[in-house]
C-alpha cells in the first residue's frame, strides 16, 4: 500500500510475512542495482548449479521485464512471461530458482533492483540470446537493442544449459 500526501509517498517494498503470504519463501542475500537507458537488453541470464530466485523492481523509469522457464520437467518448460514494471506502477516479479531473466528499458533511463536468494557466481552464469526464435520474446520497443558483448554473445535456447 502506498501513503502519499504532499510531500511525496512512502510504501513497504518489502516485508517477509506478505512474501510468505503469496509462497516466497527465500532468504534474500543480495541486492544489486542497474542503470540503464532506453532500448537496453540486459538478458537473458540465470546461473547453473547455484540458481538464485529473485525479486525484481523498478526505482525510476520502466522497463519489460521477461522470464523464462528452464526446468526441464515443467510444463512451461521454454515459456515467457513478461510484464512492465515502473516506479509508477510499484508492481514487482518474482522470478524463482530455475528460470533465466532478462529486460528492455521502456523509458529515457531506468534504475532496476535485483533481490537475489543467492550470491552471484559468474563462473556459473549462463546467457540466453535475447532473440532466441525458439523462445520468441515479444519485445515491445523495436529496432536493435544495445547489449553488453556477453549478451551479443548469448547462446541459442536449444544449445543452452538448462535445469533437470
Amino acid at each position: 500500500m502506498v501513503f502519499g500526501d504532499d510531500r511525496g509517498h512512502f510504501f513497504e517494498s518489502y516485508n517477509q510475512r506478505k512474501f510468505a503470504e503469496v509462497g516466497i519463501h527465500s532468504d534474500f542475500v543480495q541486492d544489486n542495482q542497474s542503470s540503464s537507458r532506453k532500448g537496453v537488453i540486459r538478458g537473458l541470464h540465470y546461473q547453473i548449479q547455484k540458481p538464485q530466485g529473485k525479486v525484481i523492481r523498478v526505482l525510476a523509469g520502466s522497463i519489460f521485464d521477461v522470464a523464462v522457464d528452464l526446468r526441464r520437467s515443467s510444463k512451461t518448460f521454454g515459456k515467457w512471461v513478461g510484464v512492465e514494471l515502473s516506479s509508477e506502477n510499484r508492481r514487482m516479479l518474482w522470478i524463482p530458482r530455475g528460470f533465466a531473466h532478462g529486460f528492455q528499458v521502456l523509458s529515457d533511463n531506468a534504475e532496476v533492483l535485483y533481490k537475489a536468494d543467492a550470491f552471484y557466481a559468474p563462473e556459473l552464469e549462463r546467457t540466453i540470446r535475447w532473440d532466441d526464435p525458439e523462445i520468441a520474446i515479444k519485445w515491445p520497443v523495436s529496432g536493435a537493442p544495445t547489449l553488453s558483448p556477453k549478451d551479443a554473445e548469448g547462446l541459442s535456447f536449444h544449445d543452452s544449459e538448462t535445469y533437470d
